[in-house]
């Protein structure tokens, strides 16, 4: 099977999927070049950089076309089109865990820049010229962290800031109750009692505009190292600017350069209580390897092993599904043409098979069906008839 990466991969995972039997290739294909090619390939591996449009996907199909699975390394999927993905049976996964430390640490770090002043420190002195009085700043310990998105990096936070000595509140539809901080009902509640607040929700909606930051302390912070839309940079330019909160610290933003080296638009670099950076909140060399290995991993399974963990575009679980299931366990003989012959006896009773799952159990095989249908005393006949099956359960 062949795999293209077109937004590059680690060493370390191109080894694995080699050693694993795929042939990998890395080298970056246009759009262009990529809707010509991409029927060759079993698996399209991307970051953020490739757009997978449904054109992209049609052509992975269109006449024979071997497209399976499209693996996205990181987080987010917005530059996949999942409905053509499903409509096109291409199963879409991301690696979510290989970024999650290193943004976690990054907005950590977003928070330390902007309390301390550093990157204004640091630019005077660059300058040549000491400053020390300018740059008074105020420190984490006893001030209260507002988490807006308590996933995988909000935890991660919320944990390496509780560290330091700083209460941790957090909104989120879902609580987990292993999670380090006190969730709060509101969002308004939450940026009424907060000194920094972070977020990590991602999606394309606003969540802090003109009438969220007029609930935030004078004296807060706001770091966003999600999704650029989840901030309105008017808004917060103009609370920045009147003195309606006192900073702010950014990884990402509402528009961002397509390419390394282009100009970055953005009216925000005017002020002088805001810290900037370029989304570096997933770039480093360790998380790298992380979401490298983690992506290449989870295409492995699919491909392999037909396994759905991680997958984005339909349910992880037959579970997930939100229908009924049921199971039904079999002990069978080794021999070719059993599964076929269980198909068609539970076919020809109503019995709609889900998924199953089959191992060696001694001089016999143990299979266990899952199915939408509750089977009854016929099933268990219609199977038992069948010569090789010894023992039959549910």
């Amino acid at each position: 099977m062949r795999i293209l990466a077109n937004d590059g991969l680690v060493d370390e995972a191109v080894k694995y999927l080699k050693k694993e039997g795929f042939t990998v290739e890395t080298e970056k294909r246009d759009e262009d070049d990529l809707i010509s090619e991409i029927g060759s390939f079993d698996a399209l591996l991307v970051r953020s950089a490739t757009k997978v449009t449904r054109m992209v996907m049609e052509a992975g199909v269109r006449n024979g076309g071997r497209l399976k699975i499209v693996g996205r390394g990181g987080v987010g999927t917005d530059n996949i089109d999942l409905e053509a993905a499903k409509e096109l049976g291409i199963i879409v996964k991301f690696a979510p865990n290989g970024n999650t430390n290193a943004t976690a640490e990054h907005a950590l770090g977003l928070m330390f820049a902007i309390a301390r002043r550093v990157p204004f420190a640091h630019h005077t002195l660059m300058n040549g010229v000491w400053h020390k009085k300018r740059f008074g700043g105020v420190e984490l310990f006893g001030k209260t962290l507002g988490i807006i998105g308590c996933g995988r990096i909000g935890q991660a936070l919320a944990a390496k800031a509780g560290a330091l000595g700083m209460k941790v509140i957090g909104f989120d539809m879902y609580r987990s109750i292993d999670a380090p901080l006190e969730y709060v009902d509101t969002i308004p509640e939450l940026l009424q009692r907060s000194d920094f607040v972070s977020l990590h929700c991602g999606g394309c909606e606003v969540v802090i505009g003109e009438e969220e930051l007029k609930i935030m302390k004078d004296t807060a912070f706001l770091v966003n190292a999600s999704r650029g839309m989840n901030v309105s940079e008017d808004a917060l330019y103009n609370a920045l600017k009147t003195g309606a909160i006192a900073g702010a610290a950014l990884d990402c933003y509402e528009s961002e350069p397509k390419r390394e080296g282009m100009p970055f638009e953005c009216r925000l670099r005017e002020l002088d209580n805001i810290v900037l950076s370029a989304h570096l909140g997933a770039s480093t060399r360790n998380a790298g390897i992380r979401t490298g290995m983690e992506i290449a991993e989870v295409v492995t399974g699919y491909l392999r092993r037909g396994e759905f963990n991680n997958s984005v575009n339909v349910g992880q679980t037959v579970d997930d599904e939100g229908a009924d299931v049921y199971t039904i366990f079999i002990t069978h003989e080794d021999t070719p043409g059993m599964f076929g012959k269980f198909g068609t006896a539970m076919g020809e009773l109503g019995v709609n098979i889900r998924e199953s799952n089959s191992r060696r159990l001694g001089d016999h095989v143990q299979t266990v069906y899952i199915v939408h249908t509750q089977p009854g005393e016929a099933v268990r006949e219609a199977l038992n008839a069948i010569d090789g099956v010894s023992r039959v359960s549910f």
